[in-house]
């Protein structure tokens, strides 16, 4: 029962956003990697069929104790894989509806005119070509090392260094063991796509950062100067938190907040093994944290990166559920119409609009507390979600509501994808894909304080690059820190 536990608490880390598939399992414990790996790729591999079938079947509701996770788990082995290996109540309970669970599955075949269980996976492989292209970025933890030494450290293991990149199509181009530098992040290396470094060294002893390129756009943006005090508001599983920490250098404060105590357990775990100081994490909802609190008087920096609707997640083929929406806080399930609650996950599709609008309350909310903290000076906003409802709306809802308190930035002008205009400097805002910058679907704005003791605007040269998009601002360039490998 091991196994299946181990992988139903897997799609559950999933689901909340802990973290990547290979992540969490390796983080698991459970000691036969390569098998838990294989369970949880087939079974999210054949997930659309499975939600089908426990739907078709009513197996959620004739056993209301079963956990979700845990039954996509024991069905996919019992339908699709090498047969149930467990002991106890689960198995007996499996077998108990399997008469049901197959007859529903022939009638899906019988439904999609096809003969092989494979056969029902066509259309669900056709519809999600973007995570096949988006390479594996490789983040370099400047507090343990530097990214001369790491490049060294890969050209000693048998892989060919390329230099930096000059444009998008060099990281589309991409094969074997070949990497780039790539060339918007001055700390980020790129390599071909599905490259596993779980089991190397460098990672396992904090020196780089599996975290995709659009993720490490928030931490870059936000760019506190060293001894600042930074909020990062919705903080596990860490790898921004991580990324903040480097750019201040471990010098001033990070204040983390998130609700859940396991992904808090993950992120401790997580920050003390990059090496990470000056932190304090908190087990609290954001919204209910005091502005005044004379803890946080000298906040300056704040990045949010709420709950969203994840659409832009091109890994995993995964989509949060109302449950593990919940798991991120009450406070949004505070805000969602009467009755929604309890619905089931499969009849999502059919609530989007419904949803969206319920999400985007809350991003507004939680932003517009965020910009009360009487010292903020800039603050980042993003999501890994594709929608307008989420990002630009959100963004302008809350600008109307603070008047001319704070302004958009034009953030990073070379970046070739902005926002939707949506409304006036919409353009300001950044956006991501994987058709059009190799990454997750992303969306980040950057707002700054008007008037007295606003942020000074900082440049990088990409800045002049742009002057189409007006006034910019980018992160200062930071240099790099000589530290060895060992």
């Amino acid at each position: 029962m091991a196994l299946y536990s181990a992988a139903a608490a897997v799609l559950q880390g999933l689901e909340r956003g802990d973290g990547g598939m290979k992540s969490l399992v390796y983080n698991s414990r459970f000691p036969h990697v390569r098998q838990l790996y294989a369970l949880v790729s087939e079974t999210l591999r054949y997930s659309p069929v499975l939600e089908k079938l426990l739907a078709g079947a009513a197996l959620l509701q004739a056993e209301k104790k079963l956990p979700p996770q845990l039954a996509k788990v024991l069905v996919y082995d019992l339908l699709f894989g090498k047969g149930l290996k467990c002991g106890g109540r689960w198995k007996a309970l499996a077998r108990r509806h399997r008469a049901r669970l197959e007859a529903e599955l022939a009638r899906l075949k019988v439904q999609q005119k096809v003969s092989r269980n494979e056969d029902l996976l066509a259309p669900v492989q056709a519809a999600s070509p973007g995570a096949s292209q988006v390479p594996r970025y490789v983040r370099v933890n400047t507090l343990k090392t530097c990214v001369d030494d790491v490049i060294d450290f890969f050209k000693r293991q048998g892989y060919s260094y390329l230099g930096k990149a000059a444009s998008v199509e060099e990281l589309r181009a991409l094969s074997g063991k070949k990497f780039l530098l790539d060339l918007h992040l001055p700390e980020l290396l790129v390599f071909p796509p599905q490259m596993d470094f779980h089991d190397n060294l460098l990672y396992t002893s904090g020196h780089i950062i599996l975290q995709d390129k659009a993720s490490c756009l928030p931490a870059f943006l936000l760019d506190p100067a060293a001894g600042s005090h930074v909020i990062d508001a919705c903080a596990a599983p860490g790898n921004k938190t991580s990324h903040l920490a480097a750019i201040l250098k471990n010098k001033g404060q990070i204040f983390a907040f998130d609700v859940d105590t396991k992904r808090l357990a993950t992120m401790n775990t997580m920050l003390m093994r990059a090496g990470v100081t000056g932190f304090q994490l908190a087990q609290q909802d954001f919204l209910t944290v005091d502005p005044g609190d004379p803890k946080y008087s000298k906040v300056t920096y704040i990045l949010l990166d709420p709950s969203c609707s994840g659409s832009g997640n091109v890994r995993g083929s995964i989509r949060p559920t109302w449950s593990c929406l919940w798991a991120r806080g009450p406070q949004l399930m505070a805000v969602l119409p009467t009755g929604m609650v309890n619905r089931l996950p499969r009849e999502e599709a059919a609530l989007s609009a419904e949803r969206l609008q319920a999400l985007a309350s809350f991003q507004r909310k939680v932003l517009s507390h965020a910009l009360s903290f009487p010292a903020l000076q800039r603050l980042v906003y993003s999501t890994c979600s594709l929608h307008q409802e989420e990002n630009e709306d959100v963004v302008h809802a809350v600008l109307q509501e603070w008047g001319s308190a704070f302004r958009l930035v034009n953030a990073f002008p070379s970046w070739p994808c902005r926002g939707l205009a949506a409304f006036p400097r919409a353009e300001c805002c950044l956006r991501a894909s994987p058709a059009d910058t190799l990454t997750h679907g992303f969306f980040v704005a950057v707002l700054e304080r008007c008037g007295e003791g606003a942020a000074a605007p900082s440049s990088l040269p990409a800045a002049a690059e742009n002057p189409q998009h007006g006034e910019g601002t980018a992160p200062r360039k930071r240099k790099r820190k000589k530290q060895r490998v060992k």
